[in-house]
C-alpha cells in the first residue's frame, strides 16, 4: 500500500487497523496437530485392499469433526523400500490420497511433491498392500502443506480469508521456534480450529500435538 500522499489521519487510521488486527490475531491461540503418515482410501480400493463391502472400524477421534483413525492399517511399498502399518484414516472419500512426509518419501523412492489435500494431479503413485489385496495407484501420493482449519466466525474474527497464505510462529526460541511461512488457511463451518504440521516438520521445531501456534503479521 502507498502510504506516501496518505494524510496524517488516514495513516493514523491505518496503523490502528493493522495493530488491532495483529492483536486479534495474537489472542487466537491455535492447537497444533501433528500428522504422521496415513492414508484415505475411496470405495473401490477399500474393497480391494480389505474386501468387498468391507467397512472402517473406528479407533479414536480426530480433531476434526467426523474424521478419525480406524483399526485398519496398509503397508505402502515404493521402488526403494516399504512403510508398514500405515494408518487409514475415516471416513471413505471420493478418491484415494496417501500423505507422507518427505522423509518417507526417501525411504519409499518416491519424490512426494507439497500439495494442498485433494491437489493430486501430476503426483506420484505407490503400491499399496491391504490383507486382501493390493493395488497400485498412479497417483495420489503427497507431502501435506501446512494448513489451519477455522470456521468462518474465527476467520472473520482473525481477519483472515480460505485460501490465503500466512505466517505462523510456533514453538520458542529454547525449542528451535521459528517462524512458518506458506501457510495455507482452510475454512469451513464443519471445521475445528486447529493447525496441521507434518512429522518432520515438527521435529525440526522441537513441538508435538497439543503445543499452540500463532498466526503473525
Amino acid at each position: 500500500m502507498n502510504t506516501v500522499n496518505m494524510t496524517q489521519e488516514q495513516l493514523t487510521e491505518l496503523i490502528t487497523k493493522i495493530v488491532i488486527k495483529n492483536l486479534d490475531m495474537q489472542k487466537m491461540r491455535i492447537p497444533l496437530g501433528v500428522s504422521n503418515r496415513h492414508i484415505h482410501l475411496d470405495r473401490a480400493d477399500m474393497d480391494i485392499l480389505f474386501g468387498a463391502g468391507s467397512e472402517l472400524t473406528h479407533k479414536k477421534d480426530l480433531g476434526q469433526p467426523g474424521q478419525y483413525a480406524s483399526e485398519e492399517i496398509v503397508t505402502l511399498k515404493g521402488p526403494k523400500g516399504q512403510l508398514k502399518n500405515v494408518r487409514v484414516l475415516g471416513p471413505l472419500r471420493s478418491q484415494t490420497q496417501i500423505e507422507i512426509s518427505r522423509t518417507d518419501g526417501r525411504t519409499l523412492g518416491v519424490d512426494a511433491p507439497v500439495r494442498e489435500s485433494g491437489s493430486l494431479d501430476s503426483t506420484p503413485g505407490i503400491e499399496i498392500i491391504g490383507p486382501a489385496g493390493s493395488v497400485v495407484k498412479d497417483k495420489g501420493v503427497i507431502a501435506a502443506l501446512r494448513h489451519i482449519h477455522m470456521t468462518p466466525q474465527e476467520a472473520l474474527r482473525a481477519g483472515l480469508a480460505d485460501g490465503q497464505r500466512v505466517c505462523v510462529q510456533l514453538g520458542t526460541k529454547e525449542a528451535r521456534g521459528a517462524v512458518l511461512q506458506n501457510t495455507v488457511v482452510r475454512v469451513s463451518d464443519r471445521y475445528a480450529l486447529e493447525m496441521h504440521i507434518d512429522v518432520d516438520e515438527a521435529n525440526a521445531l522441537g513441538v508435538s500435538s497439543g503445543d499452540f501456534a500463532l498466526v503473525v503479521e
